[in-house]
């Protein structure tokens, strides 16, 4: 038995951070039924990096495993029915509309919980349900560009760089993933639903607890260096560097240790808590010029022996093939009936009696929508009627 088993969740998000967050829910055993028009939910029709797949593109495909698919028409006045419908037998009720939309369509937290007084509501939203931002688009990169954090690392006058990740989207999707399991224990000690709101501004402030910190408290001030410093808040040496066949990463190295590993008598005269600020660039710079004369690997054996903290730079081909990830079992595999076989990453929370599974991979337009009907006790006669008409998709 999976740990979330028994726990329905009605899934009305889109794009990632809603459906990653489903998803989890459905990773520990949620029956997740993704509710979406008959024409498919949007991510459906926008493939990342023009990876279209065959029936499923891979945004959808990576975003949507272990889910059932109720392809319906909620404008129609039948097919609102059937959710409010199901909101009956729902959980947790998770969705990402623009402020506003919810209540148009008459499936806002008032309405649904005057119907289910347990339902957990997980309102997802770019800048909050209110204010003066409330109708600006909730996008990765603008919320990425507001979080100051772009400015955080780099180099004075080059301009700022975003990061490698869907970074806002993944974090918003794990506050409302944790809302919701943190309101499922007070619902288990109470009874009570409640409503959760969750905006991605917020999330990726929030997530700079410590940076933020430093600035509002502390008084210090967000100084980028001339050179490429991977973040002002921490002491030099603290970047990527280029060796000679690629790049490593190097943090806050003692620096006398490193001076001897580098064989640089310069490194002996600083103070970490002192120059390790005043002289960034003097320390970049001395780096920067040694390290181009050995291998990643010769560096990284070097750094490694002298306990100074440094890694490798991987593309992705290289973090698939990493032993440690092997070891981890950090990617999952599995067979979907029109991918073939699908190679993801898998779950980042292990328990120990109650273990995250694939049960069934991301699933067509309507799949279930039979299946979840005839689970709301609508018989044969009816389910063909709403097919016929339009209102529900059901995937041939």
């Amino acid at each position: 038995m999976t740990i979330l088993n028994g726990i329905r969740v009605l899934d009305c998000s889109i794009a990632m951070a809603g459906p990653l967050a489903a998803q989890r829910l459905g990773d520990m055993g949620a029956d997740v039924v993704k509710v979406e028009p008959t024409s498919g939910e949007w991510q459906r029709h926008a493939s990342a990096g023009g990876a279209t797949g065959n029936k499923i593109n891979v945004s959808f495909l990576s975003l949507n495993r272990n889910k059932r698919s109720l392809a319906v028409d909620l404008k129609a006045p039948e097919g609102k029915a059937l959710l409010l419908e199901l909101v009956k037998t729902a959980d947790v009720f998770l969705q990402n509309y623009r402020p506003g939309v919810a209540e148009r369509l008459g499936v806002d937290y008032a309405t649904l919980s005057a119907i289910n007084p347990r339902l957990i509501y997980v309102s997802m939203s770019g800048y909050g349900e209110d204010g003066p931002y409330r109708l600006y688009p909730g996008q990765d990169l603008l919320l990425q560009g507001m979080s100051g954090a772009m400015l955080s690392a780099g180099a004075e006058g080059q301009p700022p760089a975003p990061a490698g990740q869907y970074l806002v989207d993944a974090v918003t999707a794990y506050s409302a993933f944790e809302g919701a399991l943190a309101a499922l224990f007070h619902r288990e000690r109470t009874g009570e639903g409640q409503l959760v709101q969750v905006n991605m501004l917020d999330a990726i402030t929030t997530l700079q607890m410590q940076e933020l910190s430093v600035f509002t408290v502390g008084n210090k001030p967000q100084t980028r260096s001339a050179e490429a410093h991977a973040h002002s808040y921490i002491r030099a040496p603290y970047g990527v560097f280029a060796t000679s066949d690629g790049y490593i990463t190097l943090a806050m190295a003692k620096l006398a240790k490193l001076g001897e590993v580098l064989d640089d008598p310069f490194f002996a005269t600083l103070d970490e808590e002192s120059d390790g600020w005043t002289q960034r660039d003097a320390i970049f710079g001395r780096i920067k010029e040694r390290l181009t004369t050995k291998t990643s690997a010769d560096w990284l054996t070097a750094f490694r022996a002298a306990d100074i903290w440094a890694g490798p730079v991987y593309g992705y081909a290289d973090l698939v093939d990493d032993p440690q990830i092997r070891h981890n079992g950090t990617f999952v595999e599995y067979d979907h009936p029109t991918e073939g076989r699908v190679k993801t990453p898998g779950f980042p929370i292990r328990f120990s009696k109650t273990p995250s599974a694939v049960t069934r991979g991301a699933p067509l337009v309507g799949e279930h929508s039979h299946a979840v009907l005839a689970e709301m006790g609508l018989d044969e006669a009816a389910i063909t009627q709403l097919i016929e008409s339009g209102v529900v998709r059901q995937h041939a």
